[in-house]
């Protein structure tokens, strides 16, 4: 094996392992938020029994999944039902793969005993995987989620169970599509696919959430029906399902699907804040370019600050989820769908056509990327914003989802 391919897998091994136990980690911390924060909103305490201030809660929850008596349905499909709360993680650790968290180390070279000798020649990117199709895998690896959402309510053989997954496939599918269309602005902003070079772009102009506003708020909102949050938490509407797709599943495989949720959030946080807000970029900063190059105190203290501010806006973002959770009413099915396939759909194809014109514009023009570039894409953006608020007013958009019936005495 040679250094540079033992630097290689070194590397690998190390971004994996980091991400995975900081997803973890970060899943106890979110629900720990949750808890608490719900208890905040609602006037009341939340846990704050089992450890300081209730942190351990969560761990106790997840000891006593694991000593809870598993239940497989008589008449469902075992291996598929084994296989479905898996799939679901699977899908939702998948999208970290491709975040950036930090500013790239150095490169290294370094032997040690009975191993041998480790290279690494161009700088550690720190990422997983710094694919140069990250755009086109978010949207493929988005969409896998679902099939585990189907087949844990097809093999459960319970007619409620079934019910939540259809409903949670037709709402994954409408809402992957909005989705899909707002990340397509973001790459004719960008002109390129990699994640890395979408915020190097923003480093360059301004933040996509200015240039890309309508494409921001598309996206949010499509976010929160993917990963089934109020108010779109429908394939899990208690008050009608019975808990939904996952009604039949118990002990540990009832708390991956919460565990899947739960890091669909922070992925889905952390892809917002690469997007739209920069990544790890640090706003009104700037660093000498050769500090990659060699180990350095300045080097170290780069990248820490830059996993630091990427941390920040990703805790921000996932705090959001959890206050709209319990602030918002969950929407009827029929508001739900017409949301996604009447307003957001359509609003995403027009603003496609707006922002390539645009774009066209200002490069017929002669403006090069630069802050300038960014603040006359966010002047468009502006009442394009202004007429979807408008179109949103409660008394016309949604007055062909509202069906009353009059209850005669």
């Amino acid at each position: 094996m040679t250094p540079e391919l033992k630097g290689f897998l070194l590397v690998t091994s190390v971004k994996i392992v980091a991400v995975f136990a900081a997803l973890m980690v970060g899943v106890l911390l979110i629900v720990w938020v949750e808890r608490r924060g719900s208890a905040m909103i609602q006037n009341r305490l939340g846990p704050n029994r089992v450890g300081p201030l209730g942190l351990l809660q969560n761990v106790a929850d997840g000891l006593k999944n694991f000593l809870k008596e598993e239940v497989v349905p008589p008449q469902g499909d075992r291996a598929l039902f084994m296989l479905a709360p898996l799939l679901a993680f699977t899908a939702s650790f998948l999208l970290s793969a491709v975040i950036p968290f930090g500013a790239p180390l150095p490169p290294f070279d370094f032997t040690l005993p009975l191993l041998g000798r480790f290279v690494h020649q161009g700088p550690v990117a720190l990422v997983i995987a710094d694919l140069p199709v990250g755009f086109l895998y978010i949207i493929a690896v988005s969409s896998v989620a679902v099939y585990g959402i189907v087949l844990a309510g097809w093999s459960s053989n319970s007619k409620y169970a079934l019910l939540g997954g259809l409903r949670a496939t037709a709402q994954m599918i409408s809402y992957e599509l909005a989705l899909g269309m707002s990340l397509v602005v973001v790459l004719l902003i960008a002109g390129n696919v990699p994640l890395g070079d979408i915020v190097a772009f923003q480093q360059r102009t301004t933040w996509f959430v200015f240039a890309g506003l309508l494409a921001f708020l598309i996206f949010h909102v499509a976010a929160f029906a993917e990963t089934n949050r109020l108010p779109f938490d429908l394939p899990e509407a208690e008050s009608e399902l019975v808990a939904g797709y996952h009604a039949e599943y118990s002990a540990m495989k009832f708390a991956i699907f919460y565990l899947a949720e739960y890091v669909a959030l922070l992925t889905m946080s952390g892809l917002i804040a690469t997007l739209f807000f920069g990544g790890w970029d640090i706003p009104f900063t700037t660093w000498d370019e050769q500090v990659a190059t060699a180990w350095s105190v300045e080097a170290v203290l780069r990248s820490s600050l830059t996993l630091a501010a990427f941390s920040v806006k990703l805790a921000i973002f996932a705090w959001v989820y959890v206050w709209v959770r319990w602030t918002l009413p969950r929407f009827r099915y029929d508001q739900l769908m017409f949301l996604g396939w009447k307003v957001l759909l359509p609003t995403a194809l027009a603003y496609i056509v707006v922002m390539a014109s645009a774009i066209l514009v200002l490069e017929t023009v002669g403006v090069e990327p630069s802050v300038w570039y960014g603040l006359a894409l966010f002047l468009v953006n502006l009442p394009l914003v202004a007429l979807l608020v408008l179109g949103l007013d409660r008394h016309r958009v949604l007055a062909g989802t509202r069906r009353r019936v009059r209850v005669e005495a």
